[in-house]
């Protein structure tokens, strides 16, 4: 049993060794200027829309934005697992809908409670 976990512990060993070595190799690196110490203006330069921004280029966000993601991860989550159930729904039988109406029973009550507590209000 513990020649199973043996290979586990190599993979951990050799990720960490591996890590570690790029990360020295690159500090070594900087001192044969083969890797950049100082950041040049290009850099700096926007890279998303390619225009400079003016005014403030932080700006807060609503925390309404972030929970209407939330929720929609969290229904595009239950669709994805309702589609395989869906395809195999005769070879679960009752078992299978007992346990997607506990699912969807979950997520509608998530839903419910977001309603109620404002979340979906501008």
């Amino acid at each position: 049993m513990l020649a199973a976990y043996a290979y586990i512990g190599i993979f951990l060993v050799v990720a960490a060794v591996f890590g570690a070595t790029v990360l020295v190799l690159s500090y070594v690196l900087s001192f044969v200027r083969i890797r950049p110490r100082k950041p040049e203006t290009v850099k700096g330069t926007p890279y998303e829309s390619g225009m400079v921004t003016l005014g403030k280029t932080w700006v807060q966000f609503n925390v309404r934005y972030y929970l209407y993601a939330l929720l929609f991860v969290v229904f595009d989550v239950e669709t994805v697992f309702l589609y395989p159930w869906a395809v195999r729904f005769k070879q679960l039988g009752l078992f299978g809908l007992v346990e997607m109406t506990i699912f969807i029973a979950i997520l509608l009550i998530g839903y419910a409670y977001a309603w109620k507590r404002g979340a979906l209000e501008w």
